[in-house]
């Protein structure tokens, strides 16, 4: 009986013990993490996400963190190189390379990268802002976040860092610097709003000269397409009058002539018979004719009767 409760208590001690013993050699490794396995305090193998078996109270696993990190870089006072001090804050944004030899620079070549990445900007960002001027930091931004996360990036290579980007939050110029910067951009808005209405009005006196020419060459161009349309009027009407009389002319040429001619002779006669003047008429001459042509008028032809009308 006493080896069988012997037994029996290993058994309800043992159990617990297996467990936690499984515990300690099984661990994972997330998708945004790499592991480094020391054995004996000794680099032993790297691993990718997953499960990683460990020898209990031997190996000791150290995970990584590979996503993109942010550090302030913290507000500090620099000196321009026109001797003006200026408060200026930045962030640096990095990541450990997920490579075996970057993950473990990261943790054999650096103490605390987070720490000393922050450090390190803070001096390089004094370094490039003290070879500026205040004006040329305050309109060359994009430039000065390229240069100092080039040179971040240069000096932590041999951490296993890579410096995706830097951002300069502010630089805050001294107070009476920065009124008499307000008074310039003040009045560098007001010349461009000053020009920017000159151009308009004069672009509207421009509008206006354009639309007073071509309203003049519209009524200019009217008054000759009147006058023309006028002038072919009055040439049609005088056209027409002309054919008119040319009618009236053909007609009375046609019609009356004959006739306004044999009154003419009948009126001379009259007119001889009347003053007493004796003429002499042939035999066989008609007296109408004999009177015109002493008028100067052409004589009338004159039918002569027939033979049987004179035999009778």
């Amino acid at each position: 009986m006493a080896l069988a409760d012997l037994v029996f208590g290993l058994l309800v001690l043992g159990i617990p013990a297996v467990i936690v013993l499984l515990l300690m050699c099984i661990r994972t490794i997330r998708p945004t993490e790499r592991g480094i396995v020391e054995r004996l305090g000794k680099y032993h193998s790297f691993h990718s996400p997953g499960m990683v078996i460990l020898v209990p109270f031997v190996d000791s696993l150290v995970k990584v963190n590979i996503t993109e990190a942010m550090v302030n870089a913290e507000s500090q006072e620099v000196i321009t190189s026109d001797s003006l001090n200026a408060i200026v804050d930045a962030q640096i944004y990095f990541k450990v390379q997920h490579d075996e030899d970057s993950v473990k620079k990261s943790q054999y070549a650096v103490n605390d990268y987070n720490y000393q990445i922050v450090q390190l900007a803070r001096t390089t960002l004094r370094a490039i802002i003290g070879s500026m001027s205040l004006t040329e930091a305050n309109t060359s931004r994009n430039k000065l976040n390229q240069m100092l996360a080039t040179e971040l990036q240069e000096q932590t290579k041999q951490w296993g860092i890579q410096v995706v980007r830097a951002e300069l939050k502010e630089i805050q110029p001294p107070q009476d610097v920065q009124q008499t910067m307000n008074k310039v951009v003040i009045a560098e808005k007001e010349k461009v709003a000053a020009r920017d209405f000159a151009e308009a009005t004069e672009t509207q006196a421009d509008g206006q000269r354009r639309a007073a020419i071509k309203q003049a060459e519209g009524d200019k161009q009217a008054k000759v397409l009147s006058a023309e349309g006028e002038a072919v009027a009055i040439l049609r009407i005088a056209d027409a009058k002309a054919k008119q009389i040319q009618v009236v002319n053909e007609a009375a040429d046609k019609y009356f002539r004959g006739n306004a001619i044999t009154l003419k002779r009948l009126e001379t006669t009259q007119e001889v018979l009347k003053s007493g003047t004796k003429l002499i008429v042939p035999q066989g001459a008609d007296l109408v004719n004999v009177v015109s042509d002493a008028a100067g008028i052409t004589p009338l032809p004159i039918s002569r009767p027939s033979q049987q009308s004179s035999k009778k």
